[in-house]
């Protein structure tokens, strides 16, 4: 049966008249009668008959107020986009594509959130082995988090927030016991990490314009390889600026400002446009932005 008519029964039966029905819809009392007309031939009732000066409903169309207002609440719950959507009731495994130093901050925080609103969510963290390939197309990941690049034209991104590059040492380096300019920073040996083995960075392109090179002595896949090396060497790591400081200072680390003009790390958000009006998705996203970080940061 058309929608429509069931939204035209579902006034008459609210106004028991034609005219007010009418306007209630936005449209002609004429239009009305005929639309009554077919829903008489279609329930094979009267629906609503004349009693003096107005109109009063058949006991078959008191039995279909209260059902034909429900099915009404359904459809538009269907067809109203996240209407209806209650984070409790989810249930369902989210996958996220990040660097381990984002996640060790991340997923705490973000799990708290997620459980406080919707007890039967999970989350699964993947390393960035996936990252420039197909898996946000081919669905393997739900999100991807960190410096965005070598996305699918159709991906959708987010912006989220802004960090800044530090450097980070055993509390008693060398290097502690004077100002650490770039000469004598580009003079330490330092820990490269690169998922791919890559010995080169923004970081030796700064010191090249000043004339001076660093040795990368060690690449690893991870910072957090990177941090446990540092820690029993002398050997000169990165991490982000304010990013679990007590973890670091437990560890026996001391940041320190990088000596060289380097631009803060645009960290944003990545998914696929499929998700993007999926209400269950779209409050996933919401909360990871949330915990990590407003865009200003």
């Amino acid at each position: 049966m058309d929608l429509n008519l069931l939204r035209v029964l579902d006034a008459l039966l609210q106004e028991n008249s034609v005219t007010r029905a009418a306007e209630r819809l936005g449209t002609s009392p004429a239009a009305v009668s005929r639309t009554l007309a077919r829903l008489r031939r279609a329930v094979g009732d009267p629906l609503l008959v004349r009693a003096g000066q107005g109109l009063v409903p058949t006991p078959r169309a008191l039995e279909l107020q209260g059902e034909v207002s429900e099915l009404l609440r359904g459809c538009d719950n269907v067809l109203r986009p996240g209407a209806g959507f209650d984070a409790v009731h989810l249930r369902r495994t989210f996958t996220v594509q990040t660097a381990d130093v984002l996640l060790a901050g991340l997923a705490g925080t973000l799990t708290d959130r997620l459980h406080a609103e919707a007890p039967h969510v999970d989350v699964v963290f993947l390393p960035e082995s996936m990252e420039g390939g197909p898996a946000l197309r081919q669905g393997w990941v739900d999100v991807e988090l960190g410096v965005l690049g070598h996305l699918d034209p159709e991906i959708r991104t987010r912006p989220l927030t802004r960090m800044t590059l530090v450097a980070v040492a055993r509390d008693d380096h060398p290097l502690f016991d004077r100002r650490i300019d770039a000469r004598r920073f580009a003079a330490a040996d330092h820990i490269g990490i690169s998922r791919l083995g890559k010995r080169q960075g923004p970081i030796d392109s700064a010191l090249a314009e000043l004339g001076l090179r660093r040795r990368t002595a060690v690449v690893v896949p991870s910072h957090t390889s990177a941090m446990l090396l540092a820690r029993n060497s002398d050997l000169v790591a990165l991490t982000l600026d304010g990013w679990l400081p007590d973890t670091t200072a437990a560890m026996g680390l001391r940041t320190f400002p990088i000596p060289l003009d380097l631009a803060p790390l645009e960290l944003g958000m990545a998914w696929h446009p499929r998700n993007s009006a999926d209400p269950g998705h779209r409050w996933f996203r919401d909360h990871v932005a949330a915990a990590l970080g407003p865009e200003d940061v």
